[in-house]
């Protein structure tokens, strides 16, 4: 291994389903201990790129590499202790409703780990604390809960097996911009402790700016630009400048269907 060696490296990506080509040959590194935030369009493929490394969708060509180990190749088996490395906050938290907010928060630890109930438990009160809520919210339902509380206990169990990998999509969607704040912000502090290396997606810029060090955005199946997050609203890319400031005009096109 070497100091160089990006915790996370795609090559030549490819995924389509039918005659619609939604990757088609993405590249992208992500150097160990940063932030990536993906911005594109609904439907230009984000999700599907998280969902091809997590092992979700099997792409239909190209390498996904971790530490320089392509995923790919590997067998079912250790593919999947790879995978296990990674936690990821789904865009609507993804919480089960039948289950209490501390077994939520401790799924995985029992299911992976094999953790006793008690000590899953007493786990689950103690990343409740690091991201601001009582203990005794581990014992409410999902539903009883406000959506801002809803993604703090999401976060959790994303970082409650302790990931070295981290993904989030759309983690301030249905927040307000002061709750998306507080998210980005507690992202931001679970990343730093846990010196993991992030991956996000959103459309948000003012989260994409405050959560990421590097930015891409994905269009027409490919990486049309990278660059500092900070660069996000200036970046000099037309596909990139039309796309954060929103604008009707330009080179991006909406599909439409008849």
């Amino acid at each position: 291994m070497t100091g160089s060696l990006p915790k996370i490296r795609v090559r030549g990506l490819a995924k389509s389903f039918g005659e619609k080509h939604v990757l088609d040959g993405v590249d992208l590194e992500v150097p160990a201990g940063t932030s990536m935030v993906v911005i594109g369009g609904s439907g230009s493929g984000k999700s599907v790129l998280i969902k091809c490394i997590l092992g979700l969708i099997e792409p239909d060509a190209g390498r996904i590499e971790i530490d320089g180990v392509d995923l790919l190749s590997l067998s079912p088996r250790k593919r999947r202790a790879m995978t296990a490395r990674i936690g990821m906050l789904f865009q609507n938290g993804a919480l089960f409703d039948s289950l209490p907010v501390w077994e939520n928060v401790a799924f995985g630890l029992m299911a992976q780990k094999m953790l006793r109930r008690v000590e899953a438990r007493a786990r689950a009160g103690e990343i409740l604390g690091q991201l601001g809520l009582a203990a005794s919210v581990g014992e409410l339902f999902p539903a009883e809960l406000s959506g801002g509380m809803q993604k703090r206990v999401a976060l959790a169990r994303a970082i409650a097996a302790t990931p070295d990998i981290l993904f989030f999509d759309e983690p301030t969607t249905g927040l307000d911009p002061i709750m998306g704040a507080v998210i980005d912000g507690l992202i931001l502090d679970c990343v730093k402790r846990l010196g993991s290396t992030a991956v996000a997606i959103t459309h948000d810029m003012a989260s994409a700016q405050r959560i990421g060090d590097a930015a891409a955005m994905l269009h027409g199946g490919r990486i049309v630009w990278s660059g500092p997050a900070a660069s996000l609203l200036e970046s000099g890319n037309p596909l990139v400048d039309q796309f954060t400031h929103g604008r009707r005009e330009g080179p991006i096109r909406m599909e439409l269907r008849a």
